[in-house]
């Protein structure tokens, strides 16, 4: 058994029934042994791998964007980009080596819970592990982006059964073995979250309030929520990932697996208020220029190939990693949401 595995036991013996999305907080965020507190993250050494891990080309095109709201805005003289989640800091390095027009006015705040990842943050970016006051000030001018956050915040799976819908907790069962309860029903502003014949779903409140907070922060801007998804409750699904494979049982060797869900685009927007936009992420990069960066990559290559220039080998690369962020059956399957302010 794991240290979290004895210490769920522990407090279920102690408290009674875990509330799923307590067990998914300490699974992922314990102190000591959570799971993106002893290594877990992601890239290619890691346990998945992100848009942002894929290569720069990502970067490239969130800069092209950043840039695009800039204008928007009308070139505010402080421009503040707010990164939750940022992991090792890939996508603001990625960003930054796009040069992107707004980078003189650019604010980038990187918000991280790892104290390992934070570790990795570039010297220029402002690294808290939660947002601060003195960061919001008087409101946020510029962008929110969440890139595979709020997959990860702690929810509550439910299921029907003939009297309602209950949600799922975790208890011990015979043999010491930890099991899915579902002895108590789904209070009814949650209930009304969901369509009135759902069998089952993902309560995602923490997901909601993170995006009720951020609209908040805002005086001018917007919101980016880039995840996987789905735009209908009825089709969110619990998973788990450990290097770069399902992860199997969330309940099994837990603080070694990364344990997630579907966004629910359909929840949050009957939580807080409906997107200004929802579209896949390969119609989101391709309205960025993708492939025309792809092809000026193909021309740089076949000028440089002879000299095998690190140029050039950036060039080539770009196909490789638009085909993986294009994929529809990978990232390019992902959504991006934005809310504007």
């Amino acid at each position: 058994m794991t240290p979290l595995d004895l210490l769920v036991r522990e407090q279920i013996r102690a408290h009674g029934p875990m509330p799923y999305a307590e067990f998914v907080e300490i699974a992922l965020y314990h102190d000591e042994h959570g799971f993106y507190s002893t290594g877990g993250r992601a890239g290619r050494r890691g346990d998945f791998i992100t848009s942002p891990e894929v290569g720069p080309l990502f970067g490239l095109l969130v800069a092209r964007a950043l840039d695009a709201e800039w204008d928007r805005l009308d070139q505010p003289e402080v421009f503040t980009v707010i990164d939750f989640g940022a992991g090792p800091g890939t996508l603001a390095r990625s960003i930054n080596a796009g040069q992107p027009r707004c980078r003189d006015a650019l604010q980038y705040v990187a918000i991280e819970r790892s104290i390992a990842q934070r570790a990795q943050h570039p010297e220029w970016v402002l690294s808290l592990p939660e947002v601060s006051e003195s960061v919001i000030g008087d409101g946020v001018v510029g962008v929110i982006i969440a890139n595979e956050l709020l997959d990860n915040l702690p929810f509550t799976p439910f299921s029907r059964r003939e009297d309602g819908l209950y949600r799922h907790d975790i208890a011990i069962g015979e043999q010491d073995a930890l099991e899915v309860v579902s002895d108590d029903v789904l209070d009814a502003e949650d209930v009304a979250l969901f369509d009135g014949d759902i069998e089952r779903g993902v309560l995602q409140r923490s997901a909601s309030a993170w995006l009720q907070r951020r609209l908040e922060d805002l005086a001018t801007g917007c919101v980016w929520v880039i995840d996987y998804a789905r735009l209908s409750s009825a089709e969110v699904e619990v998973r788990t990932y450990a290097e770069h494979g399902r992860g199997g049982d969330p309940l099994d060797e837990i603080g070694t697996k990364d344990v997630t869900t579907d966004v629910d685009l359909s929840q949050l927007e009957r939580a807080v208020r409906p997107a200004d936009r929802i579209i896949l992420q390969a119609e989101w990069l391709t309205s960025l220029g993708i492939h025309e960066l792809v092809e000026e990559g193909k021309r740089i290559w076949e000028a440089g190939a002879a000299s095998g220039s690190l140029e050039a080998l950036r060039g080539r690369s770009r196909v490789r990693e638009a085909e993986a962020l294009l994929s529809s059956e990978g990232l390019g399957a992902f959504y991006f949401a934005e809310w504007r302010h």
